[in-house]
């Protein structure tokens, strides 16, 4: 696990140094080794945090000849299995055991189609010193970061996006258009991220670039071909395909912890991998720590955990470091306990396996419960009526209403994924007039959805969360929180392998009228005692909401949206009003109010206090 950045392009300027300062952005990545790359057109920087091959995976890494130069991010997990068919069928000799040689041998051979060989996360750039040219890729689900950015005649490429910010040609600017669809899903879900002409490589894509054209290609897409099968079936075909994937995510020259909640995914996990160390956290607040159900099953295993209990005053006093991480702003609250137990885990190793990815292959948000049942009530209440109700429900946030507020409408003019913060018109009020935007919510979601046309509503929102909600926001804290402690984190599910079993999975075994995930719980109550295995996903939870009734922790959204810089954005007068009502528990705003608070963060640390 590292990271990397570098550009392609000439201008006056000390071409190392420009490329050393760019590394040194993002060093929290890998603190274990720096190497860089320059030539006439391309400079390529490195940071490395070592994990295989200690001595010899020393990037950027060279082809025997001198003719290719990568830089690389990630894990190749079948590299082993690389290595032994480029031997017999290519007669390759390898000089090292690292995962970046097998991935260079094999561009070597297979060129563009290289990145559909490989099973892993990754994101690299791969240099070809006598054509000029550069192929890089992302892995198929987006574990691991690749921004890219056209500024004058120099492409710029890396790991993060702070790092593009000492090159010369770097101009820093507000996307004023993505600023509206960030209050409605809670994090950046176009393309062109919050960084005007800055762009994500989107997952399952390469691309090449030649010093004038980048051409993208997808070599993975995500479909669904779901088939007949058994409920036992499905579930020994769940097992084995996840305990296989679990070995090849222990593959490390270094220890391998894990994660832990008091959930079923870490746990399934946990359990399969039978690591020395697991990590968990949780809040001093009654509800919002599972952190003791995790030690519980810590002592059934016999395996070592350690946990922690994180103070309102720590939570707050870390927001400034979460959103300068991120890159981009983001205001999912899980991001932070994330950041404490990255922290704590980091103290200790290298690499811990987490449960990301099970609910988006096997049906396991609350939101999916409402696809049978929300069929019906669409089937049998008129469209209108349904919107007249939705509308009279407004903002009252209650268990009970909230069905018939997600059914107001129809599912691709409502569903978003697992956030909503705000509806078009709400985002619009509150945003000044420069920052406005025609652009609707159902602009960014009806081209995903164009896509699963004919599929029931179950599989139409579990395709919408593995394109927006997983690599935008659950992937994206994910490889972030992380690597801001230089701690390397491996997702077992997103595995191309499990994929290609979980895609067969019709809807009756993923859901029922009890429970969500259902066949993959049937699955893991192989090795887990049933309490875990029927417990309700719950997440990070965070007690937000309780905190900003008090005046001590109100007081510092207060303060940030009455800086001048924050009415350069939102109608401040409508926050204030928003807050107020909270603290006088007359509304549930903590949504809409850490959703600003944590882009107004984000503002100040890149432009209000930048060098």
């Amino acid at each position: 696990m590292c990271g990397f950045s570098g550009y392609f392009g000439t201008g006056d300027y000390d071409r190392e140094q420009v490329v050393r300062k760019m590394s040194e952005k993002i060093a929290h990545r890998g603190p274990d080794g720096e190497g860089v790359f320059v030539d006439d057109y391309v400079a390529l920087g490195h940071r490395r945090l070592s994990i295989i091959d200690l001595e010899l995976g020393i990037q950027p890494m060279y082809s025997a000849d001198g003719r290719y130069v990568i830089v690389f991010n990630g894990e190749i997990y079948n590299y082993k299995d690389i290595q032994r068919k480029l031997k017999k069928d290519h007669g390759v000799t390898f000089q090292t055991n690292s995962d970046t040689e097998a991935l260079l041998q094999t561009y070597m051979i297979y060129g563009e189609k290289t990145a559909s060989l490989l099973r892993g996360m990754f994101a690299f750039v791969i240099y070809d010193r006598e054509e000029h040219k550069i192929y890089g890729a992302r892995d198929a689900f987006g574990i691991k970061p690749f921004y890219y950015a056209k500024m004058k005649d120099t492409l710029l490429f890396g790991s993060e996006i702070k790092s593009f910010l000492p090159h010369p040609a770097f101009k820093k600017e507000i996307n004023h258009e993505a600023l509206k669809m960030y209050l409605i899903f809670q994090y950046s879900p176009m393309k062109e991220t919050l960084f005007r002409n800055v762009y994500k490589l989107e997952p399952g894509t390469y691309f090449t670039y030649d010093g004038e054209k980048m051409k993208t290609e997808r070599y993975f897409n995500a479909s669904f071909r779901t088939k007949p099968i058994s409920e036992d079936e499905a579930a020994e075909g769940i097992f084995k395909e996840v305990e296989n994937s679990v070995k090849y995510h222990l593959i490390a020259d270094v220890e391998v912890g894990s994660f832990l909640s008091g959930g079923v995914d870490s746990s399934f996990i946990a359990t399969m991998a039978r690591p020395d160390k697991t990590y968990s956290v949780g809040f001093k607040t009654d509800g919002f720590d599972e952190s003791m159900d995790a030690k519980a099953l810590c002592d059934i295993l016999k395996i070592k955990n350690r946990r922690r209990e994180i103070t309102a005053d720590e939570f707050f006093e870390v927001l400034p470091a979460v959103q300068y991480q991120s890159d981009e702003p983001h205001a999912n609250l899980s991001a932070v306990p994330l950041y404490f137990l990255s922290e704590m885990a980091a103290e200790d190793l290298k690499v811990v396996l987490s449960g990301e990815g099970a609910d988006e292959f096997f049906g396991g948000y609350e939101t999916y419960h409402g696809s049978k049942s929300g069929s019906v009530y669409k089937a049998i209440v008129p469209r209108k009526l349904r919107g007249w109700i939705g509308r009279k429900i407004g903002d009252r946030d209650h268990r009970g209403l909230n069905f018939f507020k997600r059914n107001a409408l129809d599912l691709e003019d409502s569903y978003i994924g697992q956030a909503f913060i705000m509806d078009n018109d709400q985002a619009n009020d509150l945003l000044q007039e420069n920052y406005r935007s025609n652009l609707t919510y159902q602009d960014v979601t009806r081209p995903y959805f164009e896509k699963v046309k004919g599929k029931d509503e179950l599989h139409k929102k579990m395709y919408l969360d593995m394109h927006l909600w997983l690599p935008n926001d659950i992937l994206l804290k994910a490889d972030k929180m992380t690597m801001a402690h230089s701690l390397e984190l491996r997702v077992p599910y997103l595995d191309r392998k499990v994929w290609s079993y979980a895609r067969t999975l019709p809807s009756n075994l993923l859901i029922d009228d009890h429970q969500t995930k259902t066949v993959f719980r049937k699955s893991s109550d192989k090795v887990l005692p049933e309490e875990w295995v029927k417990r309700k996903k719950k997440g990070f939870p965070v007690p937000i909401r309780q905190w900003l009734w008090e005046e001590k922790y109100a007081s510092r959204f207060r303060e940030m949206f009455e800086q001048p810089f924050a009415k350069e954005f939102f109608h401040t007068e409508i926050l204030l009003q928003w807050l107020k009502d909270h603290q006088e528990k007359k509304a549930n705003n903590q949504r809409k109010l850490y959703t600003v608070y944590a882009f107004l963060l984000w503002y100040k640390a890149y432009f209000v206090d930048a060098d």
